[in-house]
């Protein structure tokens, strides 16, 4: 079992830059693939970005591409998010994830997720 913990969410301006983070407990952290979701109100969990074990590949969804860089410290067992140039519409829950699979963008193949950080972006 690995439990995962984000932190880093807040309220931010248009154009402003905000850092997840997500540690994970367990020692095992380095044989998983890691990814971030988030989820708007009234809309579903959507893919944002993944790295896998090594953070030598990662795969970022269009709308945030340019914009977020993901990362990963194995030695520390955490993840993270560097969202810049944020938009209103990158205002959603955060959720950090993480698979056995070598890649995936889709939700369904993720096993551990975190309890999910807010980020707000007012215009």
């Amino acid at each position: 079992q690995v439990l995962l913990v984000e932190s880093g969410g807040g309220l931010v301006q248009a154009g402003g830059s905000l850092r997840l983070s997500c540690v994970a407990s367990g020692r095992t952290f380095s044989m998983y693939t890691m990814g971030w979701f988030r989820q708007a109100p009234g809309k579903e969990r959507e893919f944002v970005a993944v790295i896998g074990w090594r953070g030598s590949s990662t795969n970022y969804a269009d709308s945030v591409n340019g914009r977020f860089t993901i990362s990963r410290d194995n030695a520390k067992n955490t993840v993270h998010l560097q969202m810049n140039s944020l938009k209103p519409e990158d205002t959603a829950v955060y959720y950090c994830a993480g698979t056995t699979l070598y890649s995936s963008t889709q939700s369904t193949d993720f096993h551990f997720w975190g309890q999910g950080t807010q980020v707000t972006v007012s215009s």
